[in-house]
């Protein structure tokens, strides 16, 4: 029965599939250049835009996005949470040091924050995912009546 309900949420069209990938790809490569524009933290390989955001991020987004944000939210701690852990435990992400975020609220709780603030993007993104869908769904649509 869970296995059945879990291959039925990732049912979803390709082109469903298309829109998260290039959305989290675009939104993880913006981050990723925000985090050393302001001397955050930056992953240490750019290909990590592509295994954290695409392979990672949107498997967890499809499973999550027909929950309320609230939820999406707050079952995206752990996943989140065990990403960054492991991304700094292997130094694979580059937290740089005396950040802004070290500064105000410790280096201790950096990780924290990193979690917090990144599981905001399950309902953040799936939103944002949902109305690219709709807006291209709607024009094709549009376009193929006539």
């Amino acid at each position: 029965m869970f296995q059945k309900r879990l291959l039925r949420a990732f049912q979803i069209t390709p082109a469903l599939w298309a829109i998260y990938a290039i959305t989290y790809f675009c939104v993880g490569t913006v981050m990723n250049q925000v985090g050393q524009w302001l001397q955050i933290a930056r992953f240490n390989y750019w290909w990590q835009v592509i295994t954290v955001y695409v392979l990672y991020m949107v498997p967890i987004s499809v499973l999550f996005r027909r929950l309320p944000w609230w939820q999406q939210y707050l079952y995206g701690l752990l996943p989140m949470g065990l990403l960054e852990l492991g991304g700094y435990a292997l130094h694979s992400s580059y937290a740089y040091p005396n950040n802004i975020m070290d500064r105000y609220l410790d280096p201790r709780n950096f990780s924290l924050a990193m979690v917090l603030f990144f599981a905001a993007y399950f309902p953040l993104l799936n939103t944002l995912v949902a109305r690219i869908h709709r807006a291209v769904s709607s024009a094709e649509a549009s376009s193929g009546e006539g």
